[in-house]
């Protein structure tokens, strides 16, 4: 593994994450966010744009020989082994709403495995970052980084089970998954896109699970959630980014989660 060269793609996106954060908080909260429809329905605005674009040029700037895959814009091919993953805006809806749970996502892929990643709470001014055989680090605006780990909690009834919304599980016809999720936990709750996941990293959840995500969406969550002592998986427990599903949890409740989410 090339261990130097993630260290530096890790420390530059760190610092490209909070500059396009800060780049949101310009538009969070205005009257005016431009939003717009895709072809899916699901809403884009001028932050999450004026955003991404950022994070592609400023990738070029020190990495110009790395492919980029981002939400908003074509792919930018490479000849490097690395791609960046980005995300703008993950949690567009709850931005649009003004609501401060939404994220600012930078992976980093070598070979084709996410081996870097941050995750940027601009209007939390939080930032959560990792990178395979480093540990992850949680940052609060103006103090200094401490390492973070994932909760000892054993049993999902002693735990907090989060996902990102309750509707996914109906559109996809697999409400009884959320269904038996939530009676297993002792508190549930809709903390979802980014910030659930932040959440279990922090040890302040124990499971996070979508049925419905894009690469984009968990880019930087293999790395974080297993430098933190946790788990980042798909449904049928591979530790994969392409699968379209998200499960987290802090490692403790895996295969009691893995058996609710199969029965």
């Amino acid at each position: 593994m090339k261990k130097r060269q993630i260290e530096t793609r890790l420390e530059w996106a760190v610092k490209i994450a909070e500059e396009a954060g800060a780049l949101t908080l310009e538009h969070f909260g205005g009257p005016d966010l431009a939003i717009d429809r895709k072809a899916d329905d699901s809403p884009v605005t001028a932050a999450d744009r004026r955003a991404e674009q950022h994070l592609r040029r400023r990738i070029a700037e020190s990495f110009p020989e790395d492919a980029i895959h981002g939400e908003e814009f074509d792919d930018r091919p490479g000849q490097s082994d690395f791609r960046w993953i980005v995300d703008p805006i993950d949690g567009t809806k709850s931005f649009i709403h003004g609501v401060p749970l939404y994220a600012t996502l930078v992976a980093v892929e070598c070979e084709g495995r996410s081996v870097a990643g941050v995750i940027r709470l601009p209007a939390l001014g939080e930032t959560l970052s990792a990178a395979v055989g480093q540990g992850a680090w949680h940052v609060r605006d103006g103090a200094a980084p401490r390492r973070t780990k994932v909760s000892d909690c054993p049993r999902l009834a002693e735990g907090l089970f989060l996902t990102s919304e309750v509707a996914t599980f109906d559109r996809v016809g697999l409400r009884e998954v959320h269904d038996r999720l939530q009676s297993a936990a002792r508190l549930s709750r809709s903390w979802g896109d980014a910030y659930g996941y932040f959440l279990v990293a922090t040890g302040r959840a124990e499971v996070m699970v979508d049925p419905v995500v894009e690469v984009w969406d968990i880019g930087p969550l293999p790395p974080i959630l297993t430098e933190a002592g946790g788990t980042f998986t798909d449904w049928e427990g591979r530790p994969k980014t392409d699968s379209g599903q998200g499960v987290a949890t802090n490692g403790r409740v895996f295969d009691e989660v893995m058996r609710l989410l199969r029965a």
